[in-house]
């Protein structure tokens, strides 16, 4: 237990910081326009950092590190497919579905962006993508409200449902209040947070073990295949299957709302390069800090807290830092969950009030009555989550990856494919959603050979497969006299 009048301090003295940002932006939310898009008002840097910040959630400082902890440089790939996918999406994906949604009638969302750009006049994809978006958002915001939950009960010795129930009431809060601003702003203090947290902790460890070379000399002499890429912590080879499934982690950027959101949000295309020079250099430092205090970890904490190998980030900030500094870093796991968590509620809130009930329920709803509802959509997608959450034996990369892999292959093909194929049918968008959503679970519960590849590489791929199986027999229909 890290309980400590200082930690506790800086504990406070953070959620201070977050609550005073979250009324700023209570101020300026006054519209569902605002509340759920921020009019579209984010500068380069604020829409890079909360667009990463978002992206990583709690598992940057608890997952990964956790599994760089358990495997050693295996935890590579997945470094290296994540920047490939970051790069991917600020590069390909952001400054053309910034010009896309503003051009299709001016869309907030996901689902209100398929349904204008297909001309979809009977609703079926701005529902069908709706319902995916609020299917494996439960699990995904459930992810951070255990990593939550982790971190309350190692620092305040909490029993673990109550510090789950205490992660989501502040992350509710300021969320319910502020929207997409109040999400954004903070995101942006978060993901500085964050990054200053990882590389700070990662040169103290450096430091205790002697400098890289002494610190690589010990875990060779510990365990040699820990600094192999190819193997396994066992010494297993890796083989080409699982090296493919640590990388395709990188497919999944083109599909997540919260990210893609923020690429909807900046103010204008101009800053798009300036935004992915800033997102490009946070997430390389971050995720290569995160790995590396796994892999310090293993010597410097040999039985991390409760056995759990997710904790080894907070065992070191109590090892190596004062206590001040130490309630600054923990304070920075919380920013990672809130910064996800966040962003996942007020998007799940808006297709639930947006997307379905405005328009299946109430079409002549006011922009005071969607604002109301939106911030009920918030309570209620968080109540669901935290039910979630409860279950102490949940592991947040696991939670994570069945999310990520849900959102990649549902929305990724079909979002790209709408971008750069103009010709693209409305059917052809249904197909993707359809295939890529239902095969990650589908795929996910089978076991042996193949079905071992990460499920987001074969759904990604059979939803592009289905998207131009469509393309093909509609041109071949119309072809025919």
């Amino acid at each position: 237990m890290l309980a400590d009048h200082t930690i506790f301090t800086t504990f406070v003295l953070y959620l201070a910081a977050v609550a005073g940002v979250a009324w700023m932006a209570w101020r300026r939310t006054n519209s569902m326009s605002a509340y759920i898009l921020g009019e579209r008002r984010l500068g380069a840097g604020v829409g890079a950092l909360s667009a990463q910040a978002s992206d990583m959630s709690g598992w940057l400082l608890l997952g990964l590190p956790g599994y760089a902890y358990a495997s050693g440089l295996e935890a590579w790939w997945l470094v290296f497919g994540l920047f490939l996918g970051t790069w991917g999406n600020w590069h390909w994906l952001a400054p053309r579905l910034r010009e896309a949604t503003e051009r299709f009638g001016d869309a907030h969302t996901l689902p209100d962006y398929l349904q204008n750009r297909f001309a979809d006049s009977s609703g079926m994809l701005r529902s069908l993508s709706a319902l995916l978006i609020l299917c494996f958002f439960l699990i995904y915001t459930t992810s951070g409200l255990v990593a939550g939950g982790k971190l309350f009960a190692s620092v305040f010795g909490l029993p673990y449902e109550w510090a789950v129930l205490t992660g989501a009431t502040v992350i509710l809060l300021y969320t319910l209040f502020g929207g997409f601003l109040a999400v954004s702003w903070t995101d942006a203090l978060q993901g500085s947070l964050m990054i200053l947290a990882l590389v700070a902790v990662v040169l103290l460890a450096f430091a205790e073990l002697g400098g890289p070379s002494a610190a690589a000399e010990q875990l060779q002499v510990r365990n040699p295949e820990l600094l192999d890429p190819f193997t396994s912590a066992s010494g297993e080879s890796l083989g080409i299957l699982a090296i493919l499934s640590l990388m395709a982690w990188g497919l999944g950027y083109f599909g997540q709302p919260h990210i893609l959101a923020r690429f909807m949000a900046i103010r204008h295309q101009g800053l798009m390069p300036r935004a992915r020079r800033i997102a490009l250099a946070w997430v390389s430092i971050s995720l290569l800090a995160a790995m590396l205090i796994g892999m310090l970890g293993i010597e410097l904490v040999p039985n991390p807290s409760d056995g759990d190998a997710e904790r080894v980030f907070i065992d070191l900030t109590a090892l190596l830092l004062h206590p001040l500094i130490a309630g600054l870093a923990l304070a920075a796991i919380l920013a990672a969950i809130m910064s996800t968590a966040d962003s996942q509620l007020l998007v799940a809130a808006t297709a639930l009030v947006d997307d379905l009930y405005r328009p299946w329920l109430r079409p002549n709803a006011s922009d005071r009555e969607r604002l109301v509802m939106a911030r009920l959509g918030v309570l209620l997608a968080g109540l669901g989550a935290t039910l979630l959450a409860l279950d102490r034996d949940s592991q947040v990369l696991d939670l994570v990856a069945y999310a990520w892999a849900g959102f990649g292959a549902a929305f990724g093909p079909v979002i790209l494919f709408s971008l750069l194929r103009p010709a693209m049918r409305r059917e052809s968008a249904i197909a993707g959603l359809l295939s890529g959503g239902l095969a990650v679970p589908v795929w996910r519960h089978l076991e042996g050979g193949v079905f071992d590849l990460y499920e987001l590489l074969p759904a990604f791929l059979l939803s592009c497969l289905a998207i131009l199986l469509v393309e093909l027999r509609a041109g071949r229909t119309q072809r025919t006299p």
